[in-house]
């Protein structure tokens, strides 16, 4: 399963880990990604989708059916 929010496109991205000598190696910084039950009452039925805290936020905020569109015209969906 990949790493990328339905709602937001948040995926992981790549940097720096500096140790106290300063010295740097490579590493990745994951999402916060969690597996959630939504219902879409429009459809009259459950879907599962793979959101990020941030993605939650913006279901909670727009609502679920806006959230849905926006994702789906962008492609993350």
């Amino acid at each position: 399963m990949s790493k990328i929010c339905q709602i937001t496109g948040k995926h992981v991205i790549t940097g720096n880990k500096v140790s106290h000598s300063n010295r740097k190696t490579r590493r990745t910084f994951a999402p916060n990604l969690q597996d959630r039950k939504y219902f879409v009452a429009e459809e009259n039925k459950w879907m599962t989708l793979r959101v990020s805290a941030a993605g939650m936020r913006t279901i909670d905020k727009i609502g679920l059916s806006a959230a849905l569109k926006n994702a789906k015209a962008k492609g993350w969906l």
